[in-house]
């Protein structure tokens, strides 16, 4: 299973922006979830999303500033990113896995990343 992730890009501080992972394979029977490495830094955490789209979780530094969501009809997992600074400037990565997991090991299947910058 690949994943594909798309819809970075450059914005400005205060500015949102919605990235998305889709694949051609079916990812109803797994868990998504977002990723981020900033430069510099390793690559950690951002927010996971059950099955059926009504379990998710999200890392503490978020404070309700991004939503992650999924439609199974289109096989499409969004990530939207709200009140963007500075420091959100990374590499998004979207990952599946078969069980609920925040550690990177879980994941099995992993997209190449699209890039998030975030001008002040």
């Amino acid at each position: 299973v690949q994943l594909q992730a798309s819809g970075g890009g450059l914005v400005q501080a205060g500015g949102s922006l919605r990235v998305s992972c889709t694949s051609s394979m079916n990812l109803d029977y797994y868990a998504i979830a977002w990723y981020r490495q900033a430069p510099g830094k390793e690559r950690e955490f951002v927010a996971i999303i059950g099955r059926s789209g009504d379990t998710y979780y999200y890392a503490d530094f978020l404070e309700g500033q991004f939503a992650i969501s999924r439609d199974n009809a289109k096989n499409t997992m969004y990530l939207q990113m709200n009140s963007l600074k500075p420091e959100d400037t990374a590499i998004y990565y979207c990952a599946a896995s078969r069980i609920w997991s925040q550690l990177r090991t879980a994941y099995e299947f992993w997209g190449q990343g699209t890039l998030v910058t975030v001008s002040s």
